[in-house]
């Protein structure tokens, strides 16, 4: 472990009491803490190395005891912590005591005759005394050597407008003889005029500025109230457009149960009818077997006729039943229409979408912007972080139903998994806990950093899987087998080395992650993130889920092996692998 890795970002110090942030990073607590207290007016929390905004403030949680044990290994390898901080003393920003020996404390008046700079406790003989008297105090300020010139080691007390520089008695004589100069005093005095110019026009951009200010928020509130109305309109008139949906369904109700009712009044008419020829006919063939059994040959006669005629006058009509009659001509036409309504409807959500994108609410006229993704719009954006692969890659789908023909299913491996790592739901859910599980040592653990990889491989075709996440924060990526388990250090860490690539997500951003490039990513919150990956054509590409997907960023790389999904699961939070 290097020392930087032990090292507090914010005060360049051997870590104090480290404490761990939802985005991974460690600093000194009472350096957070002082760091975080000065954001507490705006509300917006950021990491102070990786930049990360959160809209809550976040809960510092102190390293556990993997940390511990790491640094009792490494123990010889590093000086004693040094004693708690003292907050008089001089930072990089401030003016250093030149009389303190070792850490300085700061700088509360610099002297321009001994041109040195004083803390309390030294600057006291310039107060108590008559030496001193003279001497001028102002206060602190830092480079004094540039008080003195640097030819003849006096101090500065001439301008020279000739040349535009500070010189002093000595310099008149030789080096500046003749040219235009003034005491340090006028100088200033006409200086000071400019100076005043200068901040009636500073003046005067504040007023532009307070002005602009005053209508960004008279914009932001008729963008709110426009929002309002728009909401309350669409919510109006999707709900019309249910009404209508559920119209049509009562109508379509009423179709196939009228339809149903005629058919069966049809069917009950003719079983009617059948039943009475049938048992007409039943009594004919009774009244043909008595006739046939009497021994009046004269009556047999007569009735044999009377029978016989009745029959060949009389013909019954067919009734035909049709086998293959349904209703699936009616589910069809449904099913059709509902198909034709999602994909008007999508459409008409992507043009809807790159129209208000297109509408910018407010700009700043710079030609540096900062780099961003947003994610209504439907044109792909690319970060290269490697080269392109060669192989030819898959036509990437559009609407969830095309990604999930291209469904894995994935577990997480806990013998990779971080001690405190709780796994259930047959190993496709992490959660972080405070207490260790008990797994069995093994060299693939991640010993240090709250994170799991899954079991399976993922090589040479197309993958997609889906993770629902709760909490604080958490990544999701991908990383090649030889990723260092051992540690702290960014070779560890998934998205932050070589060897892995990750999405942050937290409840305010998210943030893409590889090697030393990092970008965070304007996107709407999701609990869900759909992951595709086409490792031969070399894109990971992370997306919102929902009938048609919304992009949050691609990755184009060239994988080179086999990679493995993996998750950084901070406290308090989860991750859930989904069984599509």
């Amino acid at each position: 472990m290097s020392a930087d890795e032990d090292s507090c970002y914010l005060c360049k110090e051997y870590l104090r009491d480290p404490v761990s942030i939802p985005c991974g990073h460690i600093f000194c607590a009472i350096c957070l803490k002082t760091y975080w207290d000065h954001a507490d007016h705006t509300g917006l929390y950021l990491c102070p190395e990786c930049r990360v905004t959160y809209n809550k403030r976040p809960t510092p949680r102190r390293v556990g005891s993997s940390r511990q044990s790491t640094l009792q290994r490494n123990s010889e390898s590093f000086p004693p912590p040094p004693p708690s901080p003292d907050y008089n003393y001089a930072g990089p920003q401030d003016v250093g005591c030149d009389i303190c020996v070792g850490k300085k404390q700061k700088a509360i008046k610099s002297c321009l005759m001994c041109l040195a700079s004083y803390c309390e406790k030294h600057l006291k003989p310039h107060y108590e005394s008559a030496t001193f008297k003279r001497h001028k105090l102002v206060d602190e300020i830092g480079h004094l050597d540039r008080q003195i010139c640097p030819q003849h080691q006096k101090g500065l007390e001439l301008f020279c407008r000739t040349d535009q520089m500070c010189i002093c008695v000595l310099c008149t004589v030789k080096e500046h003889k003749g040219h235009d100069m003034v005491s340090a005093e006028q100088e200033r005095t006409d200086e000071q005029q400019r100076l005043g110019a200068t901040q009636a026009e500073i003046q005067e951009k504040i007023h532009d500025r307070l002005k602009q200010m005053e209508e960004l928020k008279q914009a932001v509130d008729s963008l709110k109230n426009s929002a309002h109305r728009a909401l309350q309109e669409c919510e109006k008139m999707f709900s019309d457009m249910m009404r209508s949906i559920e119209r049509m369904q009562q109508e379509m109700a009423k179709l196939i149960s009228s339809n149903k009712r005629a058919a069966l009044n049809n069917a009950e008419g003719h079983m009617e009818r059948l039943s009475n020829e049938i048992a007409d006919l039943k009594r004919r063939d009774n009244e043909i077997t008595q006739l046939s059994r009497t021994e009046d040959h004269i009556h047999f006669i007569q009735s044999y006729h009377m029978l016989i005629a009745q029959t060949e006058a009389e013909e019954l009509p067919t009734v035909t039943v049709n086998p293959y009659f349904s209703f699936d001509p009616v589910t069809k036409s449904v099913s059709e229409m509902k198909q034709h309504m999602n994909e008007f409807s999508n459409e008409e959500l992507v043009k809807l979408a790159k129209t208000v994108n297109k509408m910018p609410f407010c700009e700043l006229e710079d030609s540096k912007k900062r780099r961003s993704i947003n994610k209504g719009e439907e044109a792909v954006v690319y970060k290269t972080l490697q080269s392109t692969s060669s192989a030819a890659p898959v036509q990437e789908p559009r609407y969830r139903e095309d990604f999930l023909k291209y469904a894995c299913q994935l577990t997480l491996d806990s013998n990779t998994a971080y001690r405190q790592l709780y796994l259930s739901r047959g190993n496709r859910k992490a959660a972080l806990k405070r207490d260790p599980q008990s797994y069995s040592d093994h060299p693939s653990r991640f010993d240090s950093l709250p994170q799991v990889l899954c079991r399976e491989p993922l090589s040479g075709g197309a993958y997609y899987w889906e993770v629902d996440w709760s909490g604080e924060g958490a990544a999701i990526g991908v990383t090649y087998k030889g990723i260092k388990r051992s540690g702290y250090g960014d070779s560890c860490r998934i998205g932050y080395n070589r060897k892995s690539w990750s999405l942050f997500c937290s409840d305010s951003s998210y943030s893409a992650r590889h090697n030393k490039d990092q970008l965070e990513v304007r996107a709407p919150y999701s609990s869900r993130i759909g992951v595709f990956l086409d490792h031969a054509g070399g894109t990971l590409s992370f997306y919102t889920v929902g009938d048609t997907m919304s992009l949050i960023h691609r990755f184009k790389a060239s994988f080179s092996e086999a990679v493995y999904p993996g998750f950084w699961v901070w406290y308090e939070s989860a991750i859930t692998i989904m069984q599509l």
